[in-house]
């Protein structure tokens, strides 16, 4: 056997390995892309302001009002509220104080 049928062997396994990394490496980066939106858009919420009680001028809550006021001279109480229908701190401060 001549000394050229030696190398080529290791080059041919070379080139293997290294499109193995190639396509190991490939696979990679489309899963990272394929998952990105998703934890782009988690990060994101929503606040929004949603209706709590009603109480009228005398500062009670009429029966069968809640949570949205019908009809007049009553007051909507609203309390931002994230997705989930917590309400973040901070978002809620009274301006009474």
């Amino acid at each position: 056997m001549s000394s050229n049928a030696r190398n080529v062997k290791p080059k041919v396994r070379e080139n293997k390995k290294w499109g193995s990394i190639a396509a190991v490496t490939a696979i990679m980066a489309a899963l990272v892309l394929a998952a990105a939106p998703s934890f782009l858009q988690s990060a994101s919420a929503k606040i929004t302001e949603e209706d709590t009680s009603c109480e009228n001028r005398g500062g009670h809550e009429p029966g069968g009002q809640q949570p949205s006021c019908e009809g007049e001279g009553l007051t909507q109480n609203t309390e931002n509220q994230n997705p989930a229908g917590h309400a973040p701190p901070g978002q809620n401060d009274d301006d009474d104080d």
